[in-house]
């Protein structure tokens, strides 16, 4: 039995993402209750602790309930497709070092596991710009990119249109794309879009 009851079947899909949060809770075993709470309606598969402690609460072939409204590359029902992963964080701090390396391992675990690529890797504020903001400006993409477990921009590419390259990533087109898409690629970014997200963004949506 798993420790959230808080799961139900995947409506015929399979994971084809993971979708890394933080808890927004003061620490793991707070998120913990509330992620196992029938009444919360929520949960995830995954909690990592501030220390690395990574615990299992719910099976990876059900359907948790840890994305909510949202698309990615045109797909609605993210909970369906992804493995919810919760990283033990407040929102205010940096990640500690033995969670990063904690995450690292399930995610190489989770990518052996599943058809998943680099490209299936995503925050929440990913797929619900506007809504969310996890796992924010403080979550360390490119070291994860640098080990084949995220993607991030090589260089710059040509200077398109940024709606397109964004679409073509995966974000919906709305009007919170280019925030969503600055806060993990340009964290301190700021004012209208420039020539910098535009080559960028190409540089993700047309990388070979």
């Amino acid at each position: 039995m798993s420790p959230s009851p808080n799961h139900g079947d995947r409506r015929g899909q399979r994971p084809s993402l993971v979708v890394i949060h933080y808890t927004g809770m003061a620490d793991g075993p707070s998120a913990r209750a509330r992620l196992c709470d029938p009444e919360a309606e929520v949960s995830a598969h995954w909690l990592v602790h501030e220390d690395g402690l990574t615990e299992a609460l719910v099976p990876e072939d059900r359907r948790a309930w840890h994305a909510g409204a949202g698309s990615w590359q045109g797909c609605e029902d993210v909970n369906s497709r992804s493995i919810g992963i919760e990283l033990a964080n407040p929102g205010d701090r940096p990640f500690p070092e033995p969670q990063m390396a904690a995450l690292e391992a399930l995610l190489r675990g989770i990518m052996a596991r599943w058809p998943i690529g680099p490209e299936g890797v995503i925050g929440h504020s990913d797929m619900a710009p506007g809504r969310k903001i996890d796992p924010g400006p403080r979550f360390d993409w490119r070291r994860l990119a640098l080990q084949g477990l995220a993607v991030w921009p090589e260089g710059e590419g040509r200077d398109l249109s940024l709606a397109e390259s964004l679409s073509r990533i995966g974000y919906a087109k709305e009007p919170a794309q280019l925030a969503a898409f600055r806060l993990r690629f340009r964290p301190w970014a700021e004012g209208p879009e420039d020539a910098t997200d535009r080559r960028l963004a190409a540089a993700l949506a047309y990388r070979s």
